[in-house]
C-alpha cells in the first residue's frame, strides 16, 4: 500500500465522534517573483494529518468538553520521519497534545487512545 493510500486508510479508521481529522499539505514553490512561498501547517516539519480529539474533562472541571491537538505522521513500511517532524511531534506531546507516527490504523489509534 502506497503512502497515500495508507494516509486515506488511516482517515477513515479514524472518522468516529470526537476526532477530527485534516490533510496538512506542506511544501514550497516560487511566486513568479521567484521568491519561495511556504505552505502548510507547521513547515518544514507538520505532520500529515492534524486535528483534535474531542475529550470531556473530569467533574472537578465542570464537565466542559476540550479539544486535543493531534497530529500524526504517515509513514510506509520502510519510511523515516525527518527531524524536522521528529521535532514536531515531540513538541506537540511536550505541550499536552496527541503526537505520533502511523503505518497503519493500530498505530494511529494507539496515537489517539491515551485519553
Amino acid at each position: 500500500m502506497n503512502e497515500m493510500n495508507r494516509l486515506r486508510s488511516i482517515m477513515l479508521g479514524l472518522s468516529t465522534p470526537g476526532v477530527r481529522l485534516f490533510r496538512n499539505n506542506c511544501g514550497a514553490l516560487k511566486d513568479a517573483d521567484g521568491r519561495l512561498i511556504r505552505f502548510g501547517v507547521a513547515n518544514p516539519g507538520g505532520s500529515d494529518l492534524i486535528g483534535w480529539r474531542s475529550v470531556t474533562v473530569t467533574p472537578d472541571m465542570v464537565g466542559s468538553k476540550v479539544a486535543v491537538f493531534l497530529a500524526i505522521e504517515v509513514k510506509g513500511e520502510r519510511g523515516k520521519a525527518t527531524d524536522p517532524q521528529k521535532n514536531f511531534i515531540a513538541r506537540v506531546k511536550a505541550d499536552g497534545g496527541l503526537a505520533g507516527i502511523a503505518r497503519s490504523i493500530d498505530d494511529a489509534l494507539g496515537i489517539i487512545e491515551p485519553l
